[in-house]
């Protein structure tokens, strides 16, 4: 028979990766396909998926982006709904889940909700002036809202279709959302180790 510890060890992992944890923190979840934006509570959430509560008529098999206060920006897929909300998939990499267990593992040892510390890593407000190209080459000003390692917001009364790929500074991005200031766009095949390299290639002016 062939040693089954290995496997063993890595269910044990897979199944501390993907417990849940009670949050109860706000946040908003985004359809894309429709582009409404709405309000929630995400009251229980893992690396590989979130329990949310809001007040809106939604289906199964519906693409969302989901913001949660403290941890940042997840995509994925409705896959089962009850009276009070839905439960939502996560359809992340390897590495956003191993980063979303660590935060969650910060988040209940800690015991209280403390979104300060995880939100330093995430999105940081921010004041400054750039502009991005549109895929036509139209060139259009705008102004930072806040930014994190993997992407960023900005006030701009133009809003390209979600899903729309755009130049800003040096960096390639592809349109995320559209919100009440402007739009958010993520980051496009780049890794950043902090803000500061962040802004290095933004061309930003204050």
């Amino acid at each position: 028979m062939k040693n089954v510890e290995p496997v063993i060890a890595k269910a044990r992992a897979e199944r501390r990766k993907f417990r849940r944890i009670r949050v109860n923190v706000p946040g908003k979840l985004f359809l894309p396909d429709t582009g409404v934006e709405i309000p929630c509570t995400v009251m229980d959430m893992s690396s590989g998926g979130a329990q949310v509560h809001c007040d809106a008529s939604l289906q199964k098999g519906t693409r969302f982006v989901l913001y949660v206060d403290g941890f940042g920006r997840f995509e994925g897929t409705i896959v089962r709904l009850d009276g009070y909300g839905c439960g939502l998939h996560f359809a992340s990499t390897a590495l956003k889940r191993e980063r979303t267990a660590e935060q969650l593992t910060l988040f209940a040892n800690k015991g209280m909700v403390d979104t300060t510390t995880l939100r330093r890593h995430d999105r940081a407000p921010t004041k400054g002036l750039t502009r991005f190209t549109r895929h036509d080459g139209q060139i259009i000003p705008c102004e930072v809202l806040d930014l994190s390692l993997g992407g960023i917001s900005l006030k701009t009364e133009v809003k390209p279709p979600i899903g729309e790929f755009v130049l800003i500074g040096q960096l390639a991005a592809r349109v995320a959302r559209h919100h009440a200031e402007g739009i958010g766009l993520q980051f496009v095949g780049v890794n950043f180790n902090n803000a500061e390299s962040v802004r290095d290639q933004l061309s930003m002016s204050r």
